[in-house]
């Protein structure tokens, strides 16, 4: 018999992002899909090294704010010896704007968005369509915020979008930007989506399936 596995939801920071209604949705699929869920309000729960040696998947939901040295280290340590990472828009990468070993980490970081919400078409791979995060979703189209972003290079893309029209800066019109990624850290996996900002984003289907599958995929 398999024992179950063990997903660390850490929940938190600016509450645009609605971090505790967006997790409530996924804390209820993976219960459904037979983990056993522990949520946290509070970062030190990177510090439980125990907890997290018993983690097989961290799904983090907190823009911005402040992680210390010894959270990202506890942080980075279990996702190195396997533990998974997943997370959505903010809550993954518009954190800890000040902790660039997080967004090493991440293989990602936001720096800006038009002011108004963007209609942008997201549009899979060719090549990866077969990756289990991405198999059988086509292209699709959101209204939300359109992410701009700073990349690691060594990340696998496997959704884009092309930049779209802003007064603000125009000479960024058509620049192809990673929508969804995963990245191998040590032993461990990471999976984050540019998409979320609101619960309407997470009940497009292909997003909501993207981020059912990345958790999946990033698990131990």
């Amino acid at each position: 018999m398999t024992s179950a596995k063990h997903a660390l939801v850490v929940r938190g920071g600016w509450d645009g992002h609605v971090p505790v209604a967006a997790t409530d949705r996924y804390v209820s699929a993976l219960e459904a899909d037979g983990y056993v869920v522990t949520v946290s309000d509070t970062l030190d729960s990177y510090l439980d090294e125990e907890l997290l040696a018993a983690t097989d998947l961290v799904v983090q939901c907190w823009t911005m704010g402040e992680i210390t040295g010894p959270q990202t280290e506890g942080l980075c340590r279990a996702v190195l010896a396997g533990t998974g990472l997943a997370g959505w828009h903010g809550g993954i990468i518009d954190a800890f704007r000040a902790e660039t070993r997080y967004q090493l980490l991440t293989g990602g970081q936001f720096v800006y968005h038009p002011r108004e919400f963007t209609t942008y078409q997201v549009h899979p791979v060719p090549a990866k369509a077969d990756h289990p995060v991405m198999s059988g979703i086509g292209p699709f189209t959101v209204t939300t915020e359109q992410y701009y972003l700073h990349v690691d290079p060594a990340i696998e893309v496997l959704a884009v979008t092309e930049y779209g029209p802003d007064p603000d800066h125009p000479e960024l019109l058509g620049t192809s930007v990673p929508v969804t990624w995963t990245r191998l850290w040590g032993v461990g996996r990471v999976f984050v989506t540019t998409v979320g900002h609101s619960l309407a984003d997470l009940e497009v289907p292909e997003v909501d399936a993207m981020i059912r599958r990345g958790m999946a995929w990033a698990t131990r």
